[in-house]
């Protein structure tokens, strides 16, 4: 197996070169915001990969998104007032995993990951000083993401907020079982000439507005 260090290495000095007078142009001319469709593209086929167990995709795919990465932090050693560069942004995320996992690199104990996942939200409500639960949800995500988010979010906060829906799920409902029902719904949406994403990120609008309605009782 190769050095994993030296090739990362590697990937940076050609980043470094493409970006650099004399490389690329193409590459020269991007900026955060044009490459941003190719990370979601990226991402996406990433996670197809997975969803088909195809290794030699994955591997490949999380080429690509790693790519995204050195190209956004080299680009990023380039700003005139705030430069970071990939060494930066590789500190940032190794202080932050050690900072949230004092289970492992402190005394804190705990009963399981579910205490785990409370103690990051807590941790990073803290750190970020945030005091509702819609800060930090990137509001641009796709509706279903966003909704799940601020749902789950809601209820770490442990606000009671009632959604009113006229489905109810049976108990022991399973995961495929609920994916047909989705999928049921969202035929019956197109057969209605209703924009699903649309109709649901209208309803995730007015689940934000109780949220901070909730919020400033």
């Amino acid at each position: 197996m190769s050095d994993p260090t030296s090739q990362l290495e590697a990937l940076r000095g050609v980043m470094d070169r493409l970006r650099s007078p004399g490389g690329c142009p193409w590459d020269a001319e991007q900026t955060h915001e044009t490459l941003l469709k190719y990370l979601l593209e990226e991402s996406y086929e990433f996670i197809e990969a997975v969803d088909e167990n195809d290794r030699t995709a994955m591997r490949e795919e999380l080429g690509d998104v790693l790519l995204q990465v050195f190209f956004h932090a080299r680009m990023a050693e380039e700003h005139p007032t705030d430069p970071f560069n990939v060494e930066d942004v590789a500190k940032t995320v190794t202080e932050k995993l050690v900072r949230r996992h004092p289970h492992v690199f402190g005394d804190t104990k705990v009963s399981g990951s579910a205490e785990v996942l409370e103690n990051w939200e807590a941790q990073k409500a803290a750190e970020k000083g945030r005091t509702s639960a819609t800060e930090g949800v990137p509001l641009g995500q796709p509706a279903l993401a966003l909704a799940t988010k601020l749902i789950y979010r809601a209820q770490k906060y442990g606000h009671q907020i009632a959604i009113e829906h006229p489905l109810k799920l049976a108990p022991g409902t399973t995961q495929e079982e609920l994916g047909r029902v989705l999928l049921g719904i969202l035929d019956q949406a197109l057969a209605l000439d209703i924009d699903p994403e649309a109709a649901l990120r209208s309803a995730t609008k007015g689940y934000i507005e109780q949220i901070k309605k909730y919020e400033s009782k």
